[in-house]
Formats: C-alpha cells, sequence, structure tokens
C-alpha cells in the first residue's frame, strides 16, 4: 500500500477535523479552542504535547529508533478578521471571522501525518508537529522563536506548507530561492493646520498633501527600481477628517511593501521616507515616519537549494514529475515562515487548491480549501518524514 492509498483512509477523518476548524475560526494569538482541539486529537494520538509557545502554539513531539536525527513540520491556526459570505455547511460560525487562507487545511492535514506516523512508525528519529499561530498580521513564528521554540525543540531542520489557488488538486510547486516576497508596513503621520474649508488658505491641508503623497509614492516602483526587480508599495489605510466642512490637522497613511530581494528593502525605505518629507515640506506640512510600527515585519521566503531539491523529489515521487511545478513566478504574498528558515534550513512548498472559480483566490470572503487536497498533503508529509529520518 502507497502512503496516498493510507492516507485516503483517514479522509474522512481529516475532513472532519477540517470542517470543525473552518466553521469556528480564530485570530492571532486568540486561537484558544483551536489550540485545545489540537492537544485533544495529538494526545489520543500518543504523543508528548507541549502548548503555550507564543500564548496558543502547540508543539507535538514524536520519537521513534534511536537516531538522533530531528525534523520539525510547521502548520499555521489563525484565521482572519473578515465575514465569510457564501453558503458551505460548515460555514464559520464566528461574526467577522474566518479560515480564508485555508490554515484549517494546512492543520487538518499535519493531524493527519501525525495519526498515521503515529500508527506506521517506519522511521528512526523525531518528528516535531508545529502549529503556528498568528501568521497573517502578527508574526506568530518570530513569537514563538523568541519564546524558545528551537531551543526546547532542536530540529535540524524546518518544513512548511501552504494551499495555492489556480494550481491542480495532486500537484506541488516549489523552487530554490525566493518563493514569496518580504513584508514591511508603514505609517506616514502628515500634520498641518487645520481650518474651515471654505477659508484653505488660513491652514496647511493635510489632505491635499496625502493626496500627492500617496500618487509620488507609486514612482518609486515605476521609476526608481530596477524594472527586473519585483517591488510593491501599497498605501492601504487613509485616516483624516471628521466633518464636511473642516480641513482636519493631520492625516495618517498606512501601508505595505514587499520585495523579492533583501538588499531592495532598506532602498525602499529611503525613498518612502524622502517622497515623504520633502512632498510636504514643499507645501508648508510636517510629516513623520514609522516603519513596522507594530514591531514586526516577514523577510522573504528563500528556499535553499539542498532542501528544494530534497521537497522536489519527495513531491515527484508522491505525484509524479508532470505534477510538480518549478517553473513559476514568486508570489508577491508573504510568509512569517520565513522567520523560521532564517533559524533553520528548510524549504516551503505549495500544494494545489484546484482551479479558481468566480475570482475566488486566497483572502476572498468564499474561499474554502479544497479537501480532496487532504491526503495529498499529509502524505507529502510522511514521505518527507520518510526521506529526512530513514537515509
Amino acid at each position: 500500500m502507497t502512503t496516498y492509498e493510507g492516507m485516503k483512509l483517514l479522509h474522512s477523518e481529516m475532513q472532519e477535523w477540517r470542517r470543525y476548524l473552518h466553521m469556528y475560526p480564530e485570530t492571532a494569538f486568540e486561537e484558544h479552542n483551536t489550540s485545545e482541539f489540537l492537544i485533544q486529537k495529538l494526545t489520543s494520538f500518543g504523543l508528548e504535547v507541549h502548548k503555550g509557545l507564543a500564548k496558543t502554539g502547540v508543539v507535538a513531539t514524536l520519537k521513534v529508533g534511536n537516531s538522533n536525527k530531528k525534523i520539525a513540520l510547521r502548520a499555521d491556526m489563525d484565521a482572519l478578521n473578515m465575514q465569510e459570505h457564501g453558503d458551505l455547511e460548515y460555514k464559520s460560525k464566528n461574526e467577522a471571522k474566518m479560515h480564508g487562507c485555508g490554515h484549517d487545511g494546512h492543520m487538518a492535514m499535519l493531524l493527519g501525518a501525525a495519526k498515521y506516523l503515529s500508527q506506521n512508525k517506519l522511521f528512526d528519529g523525531t518528528v516535531y508537529f508545529i502549529f503556528q499561530p498568528a501568521e497573517e498580521i502578527k508574526g506568530g513564528a518570530k513569537k514563538m522563536i523568541e519564546d524558545g521554540l528551537f531551543k526546547l525543540f532542536k530540529a535540524d531542520s524546518i518544513w512548511g506548507m501552504h494551499n495555492f489557488h489556480g494550481f491542480d488538486v495532486g500537484t506541488f510547486a516549489v523552487k530554490s530561492g525566493a518563493m514569496m516576497a518580504s513584508f514591511d508596513t508603514f505609517e506616514i503621520e502628515i500634520s498641518g493646520v487645520g481650518c474651515h474649508a471654505g477659508m484653505p488658505h488660513l491652514g496647511r491641508d493635510p489632505i491635499v498633501a496625502s493626496a500627492q503623497v500617496i500618487t509620488a509614492l507609486q514612482s518609486i516602483v515605476s521609476r526608481t527600481t530596477d524594472p527586473l526587480d519585483s517591488v510593491v508599495v501599497s498605501v492601504t489605510q487613509i485616516q483624516g477628517g471628521t466633518t464636511w466642512n473642516v480641513i482636519p490637522k493631520s492625516v495618517t497613511l498606512r501601508g505595505t511593501f514587499r520585495t523579492l530581494k533583501k538588499e531592495a528593502i532598506n532602498d525602499v525605505k529611503t525613498e518612502i521616507k524622502k517622497i515623504a518629507s520633502l512632498t510636504c515640506e514643499a507645501l508648508g506640512l510636517d510629516a513623520k515616519i514609522k516603519f513596522n510600527p507594530e514591531n514586526f515585519g516577514y523577510p522573504v521566503t528563500y528556499n535553499p537549494e539542498k532542501e528544494a531539491t530534497i521537497a522536489k523529489e519527495v513531491a515527484q515521487n508522491l505525484v509524479g514529475k508532470q505534477n510538480v511545478i518549478s517553473d513559476f513566478n514568486p508570489s508577491m504574498g508573504a510568509e512569517d515562515f520565513s522567520m523560521m528558515l532564517n533559524e533553520k534550513p528548510g524549504c516551503f512548498i505549495w500544494i494545489g487548491n484546484g482551479e479558481i472559480k468566480n475570482n475566488c483566490v486566497l483572502h476572498n470572503t468564499q474561499y474554502d480549501f479544497n479537501d480532496e487536497a487532504l491526503s495529498w498533503g499529509a502524505s507529502y508529509w510522511v514521505d518527507l518524514t520518510r526521506k529526512l529520518l530513514l537515509n
């Protein structure tokens, strides 16, 4: 019996776990019920379970044989702050919270692998199953590391996986080098002089200044970075003003910038500072710029060639060479698994979630993890474990 055939026997159970987790999504560092659900399942498999890293994180340990080899497999736990639309029978029951990125599927696949490996101990070494909170917006990977993740669980390598729309179920995508972009945030507070909207000459208008700053920021990508480099600068929040006839004293802009080259991060920061400061100065206003004001940013998710080759070989042996894609563009989305890859060698791989229907992509209010991918993802974890802990 192949690994995949064995995992198919667990498919209905993984689907049940996945849909339960989908119904009760929890967001960054609030995954208390999710954590308890995972602990109950992992304990029932006979694994040693550690809880509390990064508040709600869970790490389960499975040791087989006498080898000193140790690997870590990671799944993310958190949902998004968004209202789920659509009419799924297992639709979110938690107001304004939704598993719109497929982390429910990630947890179910890793649980499935943990159960299978606990029942079929055909490897020699130690596996750490890491369930990480707060991937989406709060840098849970960083918090787990700061809380001693790799001091308590001394893995030789760390491995991650994410579902991805547009790739067929039963396919994987992996490459060496940059897989996903860095993620940094900025905040620009533009301060002027408030006044009556009918007498704008008596003030210094931060609304007009913010409009010019927003427009000028787009020149960073179009005019100051190499056209062959991938850089994104997006303003995502504008806050200012209280009523129709008052020009406010200040406006706050927030946004994100991303790149596939870590060397470009400081260049983008320099340009944002320059554009905001000089534009406001020319209009008689002041600009205060902060980067990563909530004290976290994500580096580029970068796969070392050695580990990417291992992941590719495991996936090819599972689904066939024709179903493992390596010629694709990296995503300008970001992943805090990158922080773990900065600590340990490893690889991040994508698993196909099927065709895109009705523009339903990651972070869409109707996005849903495809249950048909569960056995493929869990099988990859099992085969990867055997590859790393039998050689």
